[in-house]
């Protein structure tokens, strides 16, 4: 048996992190098929994860991390299902467990780990959760992502979001919704939500909350293909159409958004030229099917603004007064203070600072800690010579923000200010921001 050390232990918590990353929504949705009840197919994963840290710092990795996870999960709802009182109810789910393990035992390889994440995100976008308490969830329990990180995206606190999704939770498995993606009649109802939750993952992916780099890959993949198969369930939706069209033109600028030592770097100083063309062509001709359907929505117009981005030859030549119309039109069809933020910053180019200030006057109570708002709050005083408000400004965006990479592109736009040689615009980091 080998011994522990300091090396493996992190080695061990290093491995769980990324397990816990991109597996997560595989693993859970797989234990929710076999157990038929979300509160347990969860506690099981996380005890397994538990053990995991255990087992891994003592004996070193498994050839298959996530297999070894799947297995000493299903065996923790074994031991549950044997100790639970309601046991007869349950044979079904137990023996189905007790066949699986057997096969795991049995076979040389680790245990398939089949891919029901699509179901997943039709279980959690249940009518009968309300529609933030639908994208809560998923994002929870399919992508990983964290409370904090969740909380966020939706301007909550963790503490109250925490308490959502228990809330969530025990609501599923009380009610008994089933793990299943429903009949095609019964899409419209959840087909928003599912939709939301696909942006908002890629969203996670192309600006992270938190940790050492704003970009994590594999959430803006997995969007886009969650986007792809909505897309082959509901052909000639056109919002599905905007959606995918919306995360392949933001994705085109991925390899132009940052430096090789890993920095940000704003929207008016990418090279163009590293722009993948063949995701703008894509985007671009899936967004014009969708508008050709006369059904405008929120994710249309959202795709109309990054492909208006993706076509200008330059950030100056980019048409900012259609993008702030744009704005306009989404926020008469949800009225979003991420929206009218956004519509400053592009307003900030259209007719300058001076305006885009006063239009934050709107927003600030409803974005007061909303790290975006006070980050173009900074670059509209810079650009009116306040310096020292500025600073004010840089350091309350700094402070709310939670990723490394962010904060130091937020410190060195503060450090050069006052340069008219180094100074330049600040790319807003919002979520839906216009101009990142």
């Amino acid at each position: 048996m080998a011994a522990d050390t300091p090396e493996m232990e992190q080695g061990a918590r290093e491995a769980i992190e990324v397990l816990a990353r991109a597996d997560t929504g595989r693993l859970l949705g797989t234990l929710l098929r076999d157990t038929r009840d979300f509160q347990l197919a969860e506690d099981c994963l996380q005890e397994a994860m538990e053990s995991a840290l255990v087992h891994w710092t003592r004996n070193g990795l498994p050839a298959s991390p996530a297999g070894w996870v799947l297995q000493t999960a299903r065996r923790k709802a074994i031991d549950r299902f044997r100790r639970a009182r309601n046991f007869d109810r349950k044979r079904e789910e137990y023996g189905l467990l007790i066949e699986l393990d057997q096969q795991a035992m049995d076979s040389h390889e680790a245990p398939a780990i089949p891919d029901e994440r699509l179901r997943l995100i039709f279980t959690c976008c249940h009518p009968a959760l309300d529609a933030k308490t639908r994208i809560a969830l998923t994002l929870r329990t399919l992508c990983g992502l964290t409370t904090r990180e969740i909380a966020r995206a939706f301007l909550d606190t963790p503490e109250t979001m925490a308490q959502r999704l228990v809330r969530a939770r025990h609501k599923i498995t009380k009610a008994g919704i089933p793990f299943e993606i429903p009949e095609p009649e019964q899409w419209a109802e959840r087909l928003n939500s599912v939709l939301s939750v696909i942006y908002l993952t890629f969203n996670e992916g192309y600006s992270a909350t938190a940790g050492t780099s704003s970009l994590r890959h594999d959430l803006c993949l997995e969007a886009i293909r969650m986007g792809r198969l909505m897309l082959e369930l509901v052909p000639g939706d056109a919002e599905c159409e905007g959606l995918l069209a919306l995360m392949l033109l933001n994705h085109s600028r991925e390899q132009a958004r940052f430096g090789l030592q890993g920095e940000m770097i704003a929207l008016d100083q990418q090279d163009r030229s590293r722009w993948h063309q063949g995701d703008i062509e894509q985007g671009c001709r899936l967004l014009d099917h969708a508008l050709g359907r006369g059904q405008p929505g929120l994710f249309q117009l959202q795709a109309a603004i990054s492909a208006l981005h993706a076509q200008a030859p330059s950030h100056d030549a980019t048409d900012w007064r259609q993008i702030v119309l744009l704005y306009d039109a989404m926020h008469a069809i949800a009225q979003n203070p991420v929206y009218l933020l956004n519509r400053a910053v592009a307003l900030s180019y259209m007719t300058g600072a001076e305006a885009a200030l006063a239009a934050l006057d709107t927003v600030e109570t409803a974005l007061a800690d909303y790290q975006p708002f006070h980050a173009a709050r900074a670059d509209f005083l810079r650009r009116l010579g306040q310096i020292d408000a500025a600073r004010v400004s840089y350091r309350r965006a700094i402070e709310l923000s939670g990723n490394e990479s962010e904060r130091h592109f937020l410190q060195a736009r503060m450090e050069i200010m006052g340069d008219d040689t180094q100074g330049r615009r600040l790319a807003s980091s919002a979520p839906q921001s216009c101009d990142r």
